[in-house]
């Protein structure tokens, strides 16, 4: 058969793109056979009331298109076409449209042409689908003019004369200045589509394309281009497919700008930089964009320009996922190929500074914190988290800092709770050895210094009177000896405020069998007799009048909690501060507990009917043990020798197999808490050291590694969901 070829030129003349004819030699095939039916159209596509009925028309599908004739005679006057290509779509149908015309709709995309159909018959609907989707998926992909100069620019990249040619013949490669209709890649015709996360709001990609070259070209005279750079990013994270598109946009917009050098042209370089930081390209365009780079260094060597190439190549190496588009911080920093300087929080009130890129991850962070604290020759296992006032979670090793302080940035914008401001803090991860730091070392002040961040959170269930002597030893420790002069901090700095509100809230929940009947039915009651609103009023003034009455209450509570502590701080007299931290960690290790990383889970068995329970789960050195929160023993404890398996049944699930029993904990922190138990067994001692738990059937022992770098790599940051791990002792 005799093929047309699909190489066309789109208006511009392209070097070996003369006329051309393919010969094939096919086997004889037995044509396939196409649906025919009846089907109801919306006419030019419009929205018509549920009322007027779409007409009816007799549709056939044929290997190269979608035709509809006036009936299903022979010699019947066919009324319209719809070319199918690759890049046709086609809709499935979807209940809510059956809903509310009670019709199955099916949506076929073409070129200039979208087709909306109807049907009564759900199979029907589904079997229309399924012939176009085939017949779509039947022909030879579009390649745009783009595309194809591409290939050739890459067949003669040794050349220069020809490339030279293929530049000066062929705009669609060159900088400039009006508007693009179309895109320079192939994309579906027809809209996103809606279901996909982080679609909504967008028109179709065709469209969204070329939204994006006219950001482009405004980019040229921003005077502070972060914000528009960070929109354009935003769209690129949203719609995947754009990524490849925008590369080739900014290749295009950089080749024989009018000014190179000047701002105008150095603003694309800047985004190609972002871009470089946070997307990788397909294989194609990629070494379409390292040709760019090439071209630039040689032609304007030690320029701005050449700079910006030598950049990008390093980050291309270097980039992998993101989990977000970079923060403003990033992006000017990016702007100015510079280093980011992240803050990170140790337990107490030291930071530190420390130099990242667009690529560090937190692993690297807490090494290079390791090696500048001299924390190197510790048994114990150190990591970053996320943090603020009220909750906290160890960051994933691999998890790139970048990434953490975008999100950081977006959560300041959303969120106006007091003190909910995020941090990074540099913590203790597995605690191996908490009873051989010596007490003058900086281990032992952040050892210290975590320790009275659990019992503030109240991780430390003890009795009032204990955490009054642990505040006075705080006090004792920051302060040393009592004196009107010494500054005192807030009560929340030392003592738990969820004790005191627990105090405050116990006897008011006592009657609350012989409160009056509820707002709904007493509003529905005088309803004829109250003015409209007057008794919602009422309520919310009695619930400001209770409000003010607790807060009242809890000032009064607070300050009767802080004289006691004031009297027994009095009593610490002549301790020092070394002596103040070694009693106050001496009473925090008396809880059993202590030494383990805790997580809040609901906890489930495997047996029918036996509903969630909130309880702590504590991953320890030696055991996986179970509290009830506020109680000091442990209700259960499991030894790793006695555990047979564990795994991530799904993203917010993780299972423990203790022989016959499956414990199942639910969790927001799945992620932290394999990595966790990883930890713990890859780092157990020896079978020769003492306290150790006996070998379970077909276990074998692993001996704790010394290199503590290596243990971060191998412990945080791993177990997908789904995965399955035996246990190793």
């Amino acid at each position: 058969s005799l093929t047309q070829p699909v190489r066309t030129s789109s208006g511009s003349e392209r070097v070996g793109a003369g006329a051309w004819w393919e010969l094939t030699l096919c086997p004889v095939i037995p044509p396939p056979t196409f649906p025919t039916g009846w089907l109801q159209r919306e006419v030019r596509g419009s929205v018509k009331p549920s009322w007027i009925r779409p007409r009816k028309y007799w549709f056939v599908l044929t290997q190269d298109s979608l035709d509809y004739y006036s009936s299903n005679e022979k010699g019947a006057r066919r009324l319209g076409m719809l070319v199918l290509t690759s890049l046709c779509s086609v809709l499935w149908p979807d209940k809510q449209t059956y809903k509310e015309t009670g019709y199955w709709s099916v949506v076929v995309f073409g070129r200039k042409h979208c087709y909306r159909l109807y049907t009564e018959h759900l199979n029907e609907a589904v079997h229309w689908v399924c012939a176009v989707q085939k017949v779509i998926d039947s022909k030879a992909p579009v390649q745009t003019p783009t595309q194809l100069l591409m290939h050739d620019i890459e067949e003669n990249c040794e050349s220069p004369e020809i490339l030279e040619q293929i530049y000066r013949c062929n705009p669609i490669l060159r900088y400039t200045s009006s508007p693009l209709y179309a895109p320079l890649l192939p994309f579906p015709y027809g809209s996103v589509d809606q279901s996909a996360p982080n679609a909504h709001g967008y028109t179709t990609l065709r469209d969204e394309a070329v939204k994006l070259f006219n950001s482009l070209q405004q980019l040229e005279a921003e005077r502070d281009p972060g914000p528009l750079i960070q929109g354009i990013l935003q769209t690129c994270w949203d719609l995947r497919p754009l990524v490849d598109e925008i590369y080739c946009q900014l290749v295009k917009q950089t080749t024989e700008p009018p000014a190179p050098g000047e701002q105008g042209d150095l603003r694309y370089w800047q985004l190609l930089t972002c871009m470089s930081c946070t997307f990788m390209p397909s294989l194609p365009v990629l070494r379409f964009l390292h040709f760019r780079l090439d071209r630039t260094e040689s032609r304007f060597p030690d320029s701005e320009m050449a700079k910006y190439g030598s950049f990008i190549r390093e980050a291309l190496g270097k980039t992998q996922g993101r989990e977000c588009v970079p923060s403003l911080n990033e992006i000017a920093a990016l702007i100015q190929r510079q280093e980011m300087v992240c803050t990170v929080h140790c337990p107490g009130a030291a930071s530190y500074s420390v130099a990242i890129s667009s690529h560090t991850t937190a692993e690297e962070v807490a090494q290079e914190l390791v090696s500048r604290l001299g924390l190197s020759q510790s048994p114990n296992i150190f990591a970053l988290y996320e943090q603020n006032r009220h909750y906290e979670q160890p960051v994933g090793r691999a998890m790139l800092v970048a990434d953490v302080l975008t999100r950081f940035e977006n959560l300041a914008v959303e969120e106006t709770m007091r003190d909910s401001s995020w941090r990074l803090c540099f913590k203790h991860y597995g605690f191996l050895d908490t009873e051989n730091v010596p007490r003058d070392s900086v281990e032992f002040t952040l050892l210290f210094e975590q320790a009275h961040e659990m019992v503030i959170r109240g991780y430390v269930p003890t009795s009032e009177e204990m955490l009054q002597t642990l505040a006075a030893l705080r006090l004792q420790s920051l302060n040393s000896d009592f004196s009107t002069h010494a500054p005192f901090p807030r009560l929340e700095e030392l003592f738990p405020t969820s004790v005191l509100h627990a105090r405050l809230q116990a006897p008011q929940q006592a009657p609350a069998s012989t409160k009056c009947p509820g707002p709904r039915f007493r509003a529905g009651l005088l309803a004829g007799t109250l003015p409209g609103g007057l008794w919602g009023h009422s309520l919310a003034k009695q619930q400001a009048e209770q409000d003010q009455k607790l807060r009242g209450r809890l000032r009064e509570e607070g300050a009767s909690m802080m004289a006691a502590i004031v009297e027994k701080w009095k009593l610490l007299q002549g301790m020092g501060r070394p002596e103040a931290m070694a009693a106050y960690m001496a009473l925090v290790r008396e809880w059993p507990a202590f030494g383990s990383t805790l997580f809040d889970v609901d906890f489930h068995t495997s047996l029918v009917g036996t509903g969630p329970q909130r309880l702590w789960l504590g991953i320890g050195a030696k055991a996986v043990s179970l509290y009830k929160p506020g109680e000091a023993e442990p209700m259960d404890s499991f030894c790793y020798g006695h555990i047979s398996s564990f795994g991530v049944p799904d993203s917010s699930t993780f299972r423990l197999s203790i022989g016959d029993r499956d414990l199942l904990f639910e969790t927001s922190q799945v992620r932290p808490l394999l990595s966790s138990v990883l930890t713990a067994l890859h780092c157990l001692p020896c079978s020769g050291s003492s306290g150790a738990c006996p070998p379970g059937p077909g276990g074998v022992w692993t001996g704790r590694s010394r290199n503590k770098s290596s243990e971060l790599s191998a412990c945080m940051g791993l177990g997908p969901a789904g995965t399955e791990q035996k246990s190793t002792r």
